[in-house]
């Protein structure tokens, strides 16, 4: 793949083609198998990078494969229930799913809850609906302005690893959720109310303790 002289390559040029245009013809195979080879370069890193993210992550990839689920399945029947007027953003991590945004009144909240639950591989359901109207665009807009700087500030604290972390935004309450020490929850708390424009700050952990996050960290080179 890496070798353009190949003789595959070779029977592509035309040996009747006038002199002039064999050149022209080379470059532009050339231009082809150059294109060809950044896309397998970009498929190898971006492999790599979402094989890293779920080394990472702290449930198993059966679990991964689970939420990933669970929140298609959701996304595809609460619209059906939830209203027209309903705003409803689904999370789901370790089968445990949180709700945010806005339904019309109890009754829909209610029943989002009650359909979501019923979701093969649901373990819980965190219902934090408000009963109000749809956020406004500029509302959601600040909400996910502040999810980014919430990462990123947990990226910048060194001693807790930011990928055990998910983060939710919603009308300025910041929901944290996670596979996290008690040590780890409280000092990403104090991170998060640290930041510009968190009203608030909810914890949504399932806590493990120090010796089985030792177990979960790959072990270091030399030991």
């Amino acid at each position: 793949m890496n070798d353009v002289d190949q003789p595959g390559m070779q029977a592509l040029v035309c040996p009747s083609m006038h002199p002039l245009m064999r050149p022209i013809t080379k470059a532009l195979l050339c231009a082809a198998l150059l294109t060809s080879l950044s896309g397998c370069v970009e498929m190898i890193v971006g492999s790599a990078v979402m094989g890293a993210v779920a080394t990472a992550d702290r449930r198993t990839l059966g679990a991964q494969t689970e939420d990933k689920a669970i929140m298609v399945k959701a996304e595809l029947r609460v619209p059906k229930i939830a209203g027209a007027d309903a705003h409803v953003n689904i999370a789901s991590f370790n089968r445990k799913v949180l709700l945010t945004g806005e339904v019309a009144n109890e009754a829909a909240r209610t029943t989002v809850e009650r359909e979501v639950r019923s979701i093969e591989g649901v373990q819980s359901v965190a219902n934090e609906l408000d009963i109000s109207g749809p956020s406004s665009y500029t509302a959601r807009s600040s909400d996910a302005l502040i999810t980014t700087k919430v990462k990123a500030s947990l990226v910048d604290m060194k001693t807790i690893s930011a990928t055990s972390f998910k983060v939710v935004t919603e009308r300025g309450a910041v929901y944290l959720m996670g596979r996290v020490t008690e040590r780890e929850g409280v000092l990403a708390a104090d991170i998060t109310r640290g930041v510009s424009g968190v009203q608030k700050v909810i914890k949504i952990f399932e806590y493990i303790t120090e010796d089985e996050l030792r177990a979960l960290q790959p072990p270091q080179p030399g030991l």
